[in-house]
């Protein structure tokens, strides 16, 4: 679960972890009107900052991030994140995986369909697939 550390009075540093990306990807599936800019520029701009370096505030595309946080971390001067690289991967595969099924339905002339259990049971697969493609064998 997402943490805020108020360092200072100015300052806080934020840590997050993969299943705060997931949730993230979950939320966007559930409301992807609401979140269409942040899925299209997460998925647009992300690979431009080896993923890992990505800023949501770059781009305006920080409403997931703050929904995570459940608060917006520009009330403070100073922001570190601390997020493994998976986060970022995860966050990708995601938005990756959502805005793909969105163009898909629309190039079918279908209405976007209402993210249900199978939808978002796909979307967390993919996600799981391409995070075990990146793994190491263990020995």
């Amino acid at each position: 679960m997402a943490q805020l550390h108020k360092l200072s009075e100015n300052k806080i540093r934020i840590e997050v972890g993969m299943e705060d990306a997931l949730r993230m990807v979950q939320e966007a599936a559930q409301h992807v009107d609401q979140y269409t800019q942040d899925i299209v520029t997460i998925y647009e701009k992300m690979p431009a900052f080896d993923y890992t370096n990505f800023c949501f505030y770059a781009y305006d595309s920080a409403r997931l991030f703050e929904w995570v946080l459940g608060e917006d971390p520009r009330g403070y001067s100073s922001f570190a994140l601390d997020a493994p690289d998976a986060f970022f991967y995860i966050l990708y595969g995601g938005m990756a995986a959502l805005l793909k099924e969105r163009r898909r339905n629309s190039q079918r002339g279908r209405k976007p369909e209402q993210p249900g259990r199978a939808f978002r049971a796909k979307c967390v697969g993919m996600i799981n697939s391409s995070i075990t493609v990146g793994r190491r064998p263990s020995t």
